[in-house]
């Protein structure tokens, strides 16, 4: 019998998958399985037909737990989360069109979007006219490095509900996966909306 944490993953891979924002193998998922762990997915499987034995234990420094599965580098970043918050309780790394082209259509630090009823689908968001941003990060292959800009980022208030690496996709988190995949359906939406905005507005 599959686990309640597992089937929570393979269930997301399987619903992400079908909306295309996981494409190939990329992107991986976690849930907190204790406080000083989490089950995260294994590198190099594709998310839309996960298995259990695809899918390990790891500690909060990204290190695996009694397993001969490799863990994604990426798994740094999912770690780190836990660490700066013990209130994430799962996190979904996706790669969708749409949250990969605007991270690179904005070139400052910070995605802005505001006027949207879709917001208030991200937790502590009542109208649609505040504005909610969310943190860009470069791109890098030392996720080490990464994971210390994300630290750094944090301060001196922490991230809401995702951030987007450059040219690469979207992170996003909740106290549960319920929550987490709430945040990035909400997100997701939001994300078409502007990128189809701004291509309105440039007369594409």
């Amino acid at each position: 019998m599959i686990d309640t944490a597992a089937q929570q993953i393979i269930d997301a891979g399987q619903w992400i998958d079908a909306q295309g924002w996981c494409p190939a193998t990329g992107g991986n998922f976690s849930v907190r399985s204790g406080p000083e762990r989490a089950l995260i997915t294994a590198s190099g499987c594709h998310k839309g037909h996960l298995t259990p034995e695809q899918l390990l234990q790891v500690d909060l420094d990204g290190q695996p737990q009694a397993s001969l599965l490799k863990p994604s580098a990426e798994t740094l970043l999912h770690t780190r989360l836990y660490q700066l918050d013990n209130r994430i309780g799962a996190v979904l790394h996706t790669h969708s069109v749409a949250s990969t082209v605007l991270s690179r259509l904005e070139s400052g630090q910070w995605l802005t979007i505001s006027g949207y009823e879709m917001q208030k689908s991200l937790s502590g968001n009542h109208t649609h006219d505040a504005s909610i941003r969310i943190a860009i990060l470069d791109n890098a292959q030392d996720m080490q490095a990464l994971a210390a800009e994300l630290s750094q980022r944090w301060q001196p208030e922490a991230l809401q509900w995702g951030f987007l690496v450059r040219g690469h996709g979207l992170y996003t988190w909740g106290h549960d996966m319920n929550e987490a995949r709430r945040h990035l359906e909400g997100l997701e939406f939001l994300f078409a909306c502007e990128l189809e905005m701004r291509r309105l507005s440039a007369g594409v």
